[in-house]
Parts: C-alpha cells; sequence; structure tokens
C-alpha cells in the first residue's frame, strides 16, 4: 500500500500542466481577440473559455477521489489507469470540444470517461469507507 500520494501527485502534476497550457491558450485568444473580460462574443474564445472552466469545474474533485483511492486501497497499477483516465479525458475532452462546432467524438469521450472515472472511484471510496465499518 501507498502512503505517500507519489501517484497521485505525479497525475496532479500532469493535469496542472495541461491546465496552465489551456489557461494560456485563453490568454492568447483574449490578445489576439482584444478582449478583455467575457468572450466578445467570439465562438473560439468561447470554446476556449468552457474548456478551461470545465477542467477547472471537475478535476479538483477527481483528484481528491484518486488521493483518497490512492491512500487507502494503494494498488499501483488502477491508481494508474485511472490517473491516467483523468488526464487522457481532459485532453481529448479540449481538442474535441476546439476543433468542433458542437458535438464531436473527442468531447463525448472525454466527459464520458471524466464521468466513468469519477464514478468508479466515488464507489470504491464509499464501499470502502462502509468495509472498515463492519
Amino acid at each position: 500500500m501507498l502512503n505517500n500520494f507519489l501517484i497521485t501527485g505525479f497525475y496532479a502534476g500532469l493535469l496542472v500542466l495541461w491546465y496552465m497550457k489551456l489557461s494560456f491558450s485563453v490568454i492568447k485568444l483574449r490578445r489576439q481577440l482584444q478582449v478583455g473580460i467575457g468572450d466578445g462574443g467570439e465562438s473560439k474564445l468561447q470554446k476556449a473559455i468552457r474548456v478551461h472552466a470545465n477542467f477547472s469545474e471537475y478535476i479538483p474533485f477527481a483528484l481528491c477521489l484518486l488521493a483518497i483511492y490512492e491512500f487507502n486501497v494503494g494498488n499501483v497499477l488502477t491508481t494508474h489507469i485511472f490517473g491516467a483516465s483523468l488526464l487522457i479525458s481532459r485532453i481529448l475532452h479540449a481538442q474535441g470540444l476546439m476543433r468542433s462546432k458542437g458535438h464531436s467524438n473527442g468531447r463525448f469521450i472525454g466527459m464520458a470517461m471524466l464521468y466513468l472515472t469519477m464514478l468508479v472511484l466515488a464507489v470504491i471510496n464509499v464501499v470502502v469507507y462502509i468495509n472498515a465499518q463492519f
């Protein structure tokens, strides 16, 4: 059992690097389009803002679930699988949304992967707690 969050730390680091890339994409578009606040009605900026916001809405919870899983279960392989799934899901979502006019396979698969990973981690964490009580 791992008790030092090395794996979660690794994926948190990679996810923060991706988040920074998304942030810089918004900044770059704001400068190009000369939009300081809001989206100025610019479709490309709207997408970049939503990709950035979507990441910040989900990943903190997902990393908490991953860290709790790593601490309580400690299976190295599955912790890596869950961490990689989070990272891949965010990359697919961002690329899918930015490269489409709406629905795209990348966006759909990215969100489905994220939801499935979070759901599985949440259920496992609840079951681990219940099992520890009895």
